[in-house]
Formats: C-alpha cells, structure tokens, sequence
C-alpha cells in the first residue's frame, strides 16, 4: 500500500518533467555505476600494493655520507 502512495506522489513530478530536455537515463546511470565500480577496484588495488611497501631505509654509513650525524654533532659540545 505504501508503494502505491509513493507511486501516487512521484507521478506529478515525472509529469512536470520537460520532454524537451536531455536527461541521463538508463544509460547515464549505468555509465556512472561502472566508473563507481572502476574506481572501487582502483583503490583496493592500490591499497593492496601499498601495504607490500617497505618504507624502511638502510643506515647510513659514516664515511659515505659526506655529512656527520646529527647524533654525533651534539655529542661534541
């Protein structure tokens, strides 16, 4: 019953509709819900490959850098 009531109150509304006027339709939509799904796949895919990442980097050593360490710096007085 409650469908028929909505039904009731959205056909006015297509009514005022201007057929003139371009609309997405159908295939706006289905355009739409495929980019969405495109995207989706995207970001779990990146997600997926920034988790194998390893953001850790390897010591430095002392002669290759050209610079002392920050450390070594302050412990000099």
């Amino acid at each position: 019953m409650s469908a028929s009531l909505a039904l009731t109150h959205l056909v006015p509304l297509a009514k005022e509709v201007d057929e003139n006027k371009v609309t997405p339709g159908v295939l706006g939509f289905i355009v739409f819900a495929v980019m969405a799904v495109a995207v989706w796949a995207l970001m779990k895919s990146m997600n997926k490959h920034m988790q194998k990442v390893d953001f850790k980097e390897a010591p430095d050593k002392k002669g290759e850098s050209g610079a002392a360490p920050a450390d070594a710096e302050s412990q000099r007085g």
